[in-house]
């Protein structure tokens, strides 16, 4: 019998529990027979057999309690390790507890013995989530939704539906769209946060801008373009009118001629599937349903974001699918690799040249995660404490742009 046909415990106690029956009642040479069919079937020791059939078939309790293998320092660094993180679920942690308590050791933030070390090495998911049950989180997390109006198609016919394929192999496919800091009310001028995310690599770009304008975004694609780490094969936008226009179309030809543009199909969330997911998780989470509409948020606005930029791109675990078995026509099972940040599958993807390769992961090196974290809550308190514009004032759209764009890590 081969390891993968080997009955399990239970398995083999519901087959014990069939064949008791006829074992009871069986004469000398039939009981012979069924043990030796136990014994192939099962692959249990025949004495072992027989002990099992002359006394009790359930399950005795165990009478003394397995002792702890992790103790309080394994629950305290988990603790402070999802606290820098933001609580990922135990199956994006536990991949990365080693490198992000290294990390954190480092900044002085933990303290580590070697054999803490060695058993954040070798804890399970499911033990990760039993820890992270304990230990609880200590500050609540914001989630909401947010309704958005279809624009009517025009421009848009010249452009594929369609959508990128999860398992895209190379970096470059990035998924677009905007985010409405409006409120509960779209009237006037407002803060939106555009967005770019790489499909294959999970890292993403983020930028505040004033309005929808065609300035305004090329302004904010300038600032993406420029800070982005690989060269860019496609962008999928979904169908708004912020994207499809004269002036924005036109930009895009002139500055990124080979650029395949593609979009979603009309009334299809899920075809723009990985970047509104980080809608949610990237930026909901942290800011919200408020209105921001003036220059003084939107100053704090490009601060946390870039924080938000540095915390995802060179932190956070992402999990990205592997695979994928159709069962049925309507049901499917997904398996997923180790969670990993963007800027480890960028390298292992093999994207990055050796300057810039070095420059990230410096920063990466050079950044205490838990700070970072604190810094956000910060801005966004500051953020939340500032007012929003009276209906009476009024602001210029030319002051809102970015006047220097950060080529550093280009």
């Amino acid at each position: 019998m081969s390891e993968t046909d080997a009955m399990n415990v239970n398995e083999r106690r519901k087959y014990l529990h069939k064949m008791w029956g006829r074992y009871r009642t069986a004469d000398r040479g039939a009981k012979t027979q069924l043990l030796n069919e136990i014994e192939a079937v099962t692959g249990l020791h025949r004495k072992s057999i027989v002990r099992t059939l002359h006394g009790q078939l359930s399950r005795k309790k165990r009478t003394r309690e397995r002792g702890k293998t992790y103790g309080a320092d394994v629950d305290d660094a988990i603790r402070v390790i999802a606290r820098s993180l933001d609580y990922p679920c135990a199956e994006r942690l536990q991949p990365n507890l080693v490198w992000m308590a290294n990390q954190l050791s480092t900044h002085g933030e933990i303290w580590l013995q070697p054999a803490t070390l060695e058993k954040l090495g070798q804890v399970s998911v499911s033990t990760v989530k039993r820890i992270l049950k304990r230990v609880g989180r200590s500050e609540p997390k914001i989630a909401s939704q947010k309704p958005q109006k279809r624009p009517s198609p025009s421009l848009r016919k010249a452009y594929p539906m369609s959508r990128i394929d999860w398992d895209v192999a190379e970096a470059g496919h990035l998924e677009v769209d905007l985010v409405h800091h409006c409120g509960e009310s779209t009237n006037g001028e407002y803060i939106h946060g555009l967005q770019m995310l790489d499909v294959a690599s999970g890292w993403c770009e983020i930028v505040p801008i004033f309005g929808r304008s065609s300035r305004s975004m090329a302004d904010g694609f300038d600032y993406l373009l420029a800070r982005l780490p690989f060269p860019v094969s496609e962008l999928h936008p979904d169908n708004g009118a912020e994207f499809f226009n004269y002036f924005l179309l036109r930009y895009f030809r002139q500055k990124l001629p080979t650029l395949q543009l593609s979009r979603s199909r009309p009334y299809q969330k899920n075809d723009n599937r990985f970047v509104e997911e980080n809608n949610h998780s990237l930026l909901r989470a942290y800011l919200g349903h408020d209105r921001f509409d003036t220059l003084a948020q939107l100053r704090v606005l490009r601060s946390l974001y870039d924080h938000l930029w540095l915390y995802h791109n060179f932190f956070q675990p992402v999990m990205r699918l592997q695979v994928k078995e159709v069962l049925s026509p309507l049901t499917y099972r997904r398996k997923f690799d180790p969670a990993k940040p963007p800027l480890d599958r960028l390298i292992q993807l093999k994207c990055l040249n050796d300057p810039t390769r070095n420059r990230l992961e410096h920063l990466r090196n050079q950044t205490n995660p838990l700070r970072l974290r604190e810094q956000i809550n910060d801005l966004i308190a500051q953020l939340l404490s500032l007012p929003t514009r009276r209906n009476s004032q009024t602001v210029n759209v030319f002051e809102t742009l970015l006047q220097e764009v950060d080529v550093t890590l280009r």
